[in-house]
């Protein structure tokens, strides 16, 4: 079928092998091995999904702590607990 996307030849031994038989062995009731690939991309996808959530959620968290640790240098707290910063 004509397709302007890329298209990839995957041939059936050595890692590849071992791969797709241990998928055999995870879904057994998968016989076709084109099926078990696309399985196994699609589990890789959610690894890697969760792994880039992970891996936001530090980077986050290390801004909030490197913006937290610089508030004192930022916020007069004595001006902001005074009347005078809301006159």
């Amino acid at each position: 079928m004509p397709t302007t996307h890329p298209r990839y030849t995957v041939t059936d031994t050595g890692d590849v092998r071992d791969m797709l038989d241990l998928a055999q062995r995870r879904w057994p009731e998968v016989a076709d091995r084109r099926q078990l690939l696309l399985r196994l991309a699609a589990a890789g996808h959610a690894a890697i999904v969760e792994d880039a959530d992970t891996d936001e959620r530090e980077r986050r968290r290390q801004r909030q702590s490197e913006a937290l640790a610089r508030a004192d240098e930022l916020v007069d707290r004595d001006a902001l607990l005074s009347d005078s910063a809301w006159q």
